[in-house]
């Protein structure tokens, strides 16, 4: 026997008249990867005004929740450092009450990114304005987000390539630089180690056969 639900039911739709949209009013991160969206203060600031005119609130029972940490090097002008992304995902259950004591459990999911702590809280806050944006079938903005700009790939942090070894100025004395040519190391070995051109590799190969360094 299914639970009666009816006075849970009139509620949410009340809240769906009173609510009828969103703007999407704030831009989040900046150049190609930056999206418009919806403010979390005036998600909660609506709701709040719309669940409690019509006996309803809404409580977190559960976190389902997984961390993923990534670290690489990055170098400048300024020297290496370690840098880290802590990506955080979530799935959250809510409980859906209503003051006639009748009852519902919804969904959210979300996730965030930080370089820090913040990730959990990014995730949280996203998922609860998931639960409240599809529970209530709110449009936000022109276009649903997942057909624009919000589905937009997130680059993944890369471990930066080692520098290639820097090459020495070609120095006419240099031990190093005659011991190769003593040994016949080829052109193509020498020049990852030297600014040297074929033809002065070929000189000074000439000068060492005649015995004229």
């Amino acid at each position: 026997m299914n639970e009666k639900k009816d006075e849970l039911v009139a509620a949410i739709i009340k809240v769906m008249q009173a609510v009828k949209g969103m703007e999407k009013n704030s831009q989040v991160g900046s150049g190609r990867m930056a999206y418009s969206g919806t403010k979390d203060q005036d998600v909660k600031e609506v709701f709040n005004d719309a669940l409690s005119n019509n006996g309803l609130c809404m409580l977190p029972m559960d976190i389902e929740e997984s961390t993923e940490l990534s670290r690489w090097e990055e170098t400048n002008q300024y020297g290496t450092k370690q840098k880290q992304s802590v990506f955080t995902k979530v799935k959250v259950k809510y409980l859906l009450c209503h003051e006639s004591g009748q009852s519902q459990v919804i969904c959210g999911y979300g996730h965030g990114v930080d370089s820090q702590d913040k990730g959990a809280g990014k995730a949280t806050t996203y998922a609860m304005k998931n639960a409240l944006l599809y529970t209530f079938l709110t449009p936000v903005g022109k276009i649903d987000d997942t057909d624009t700009t919000h589905s937009q790939e997130i680059e993944a942090p890369q471990a930066s390539q080692p520098e290639p070894k820097k090459k020495s100025t070609l120095i006419v004395n240099s031990k190093e630089f005659f011991n190769g040519i003593e040994k016949k190391a080829s052109y193509e070995k020498m020049k990852e180690h030297y600014f040297i051109t074929e033809a002065v590799m070929k000189a000074y190969l000439k000068a060492l056969e005649d015995g004229s360094k």
